[in-house]
């Protein structure tokens, strides 16, 4: 008979650490995603209210795992999902609707804030 013996010892502030990176990650992957949009200059931009002031990223859930970035203008919604408008490009040369499509599954920059995460989560957790 065998008789295998072990203790386990928890280091609660290296999981904090590499709990509270996680989510400091995951903000800052949203603010990346945001910034690389606007820099990309797909979205409508007639005075640039809706991507400058009106657009930005909801982190009350980010503890939670989950953060959103959100219009809060009352024409974004229209803006978005109607992408056969024809849209200005006198400021943003690439201005659409849909304007995030990219970054989505199956997109040109799917790959965007996986990488993001991956970088940003490797520096603040030092693994």
């Amino acid at each position: 008979m065998i008789r295998v013996n072990s203790n386990v010892r928890l280091n609660f502030p290296a999981i904090r650490k590499l709990s509270d990176a996680q989510v400091t990650a995951l903000e800052q992957t949203a603010e990346a995603l945001h910034t690389e949009a606007v820099q990309a200059q797909v979205f409508p931009f007639d005075t640039g209210n809706l991507q400058n002031e009106s657009t930005a990223v909801d982190y009350s859930q980010s503890k939670n795992g989950k953060v959103t970035i959100v219009s809060t203008t009352p024409y974004a919604r229209r803006l978005y999902f109607h992408p056969e408008y024809h849209f200005k490009t006198s400021e943003n040369p690439h201005a659409r609707g849909d304007w995030y499509e990219d970054w989505l599954p199956n997109g040109s920059k799917s790959q965007f804030a996986i990488e993001a995460y991956k970088k940003l989560y490797r520096r603040l957790s030092g693994v």
